[in-house]
């Protein structure tokens, strides 16, 4: 092959592949943040979870949540290990934070799906709120509206 004509077709090449180079390890430079789970997420959903998710996705709960492994596995780690109701009656230690009253519900599914007019830590199911249960941040917390009880959303990244 004539050697005028190889210069030119091997510097082509290099600047073809320099871009892809730059943009696999910009790529890789950024990590992916893990979940990490508990066992308990492996464990059948009890009769209380299974309400919640009904309450919340209606008659699509099959096909958005049970029949989706990951998905399912999502909500039980909200339901059995992110989420926190914390009573702080001294209002030094309380803090400043969003009032439960001013997240969205997630009516998507349940358009009638209605707000609890009276907060029971017991029964307080987190799913019907649209909580920042994905962000990438820390924790988060929302303080119930006239109350002392404060719900906490742990990361899912541990």
């Amino acid at each position: 092959m004539n050697s005028k004509l190889l210069f030119p077709l091997m510097l082509f090449c290099a600047l073809l592949a320099t871009p892809t180079m730059f943009s696999q390890s910009s790529n890789q430079s950024r990590k992916q943040k893990t979940v990490n789970y508990n066992i308990n997420v492996n464990n059948p959903l009890n009769s209380s979870e299974l309400a919640q998710i009904n309450q919340v996705y209606g008659s699509t709960a099959n096909i958005n949540v049970l029949s989706i492994p990951q998905r399912l596995k999502d909500i039980k780690n909200i339901l059995r290990n992110r989420v926190e109701i914390k009573n702080i009656p001294n209002p030094s230690d309380q803090k400043a934070c969003t009032l439960l009253s001013d997240v969205p519900l997630m009516d998507y599914y349940v358009n009638d799906l209605q707000r609890d007019t009276n907060f029971n830590p017991q029964n307080f199911n987190p799913l019907k709120y649209l909580f920042n249960f994905y962000s990438n941040g820390g924790t988060h917390m929302y303080r119930v509206d006239n109350t002392s009880y404060f719900i906490v959303i742990k990361s899912q990244h541990k």
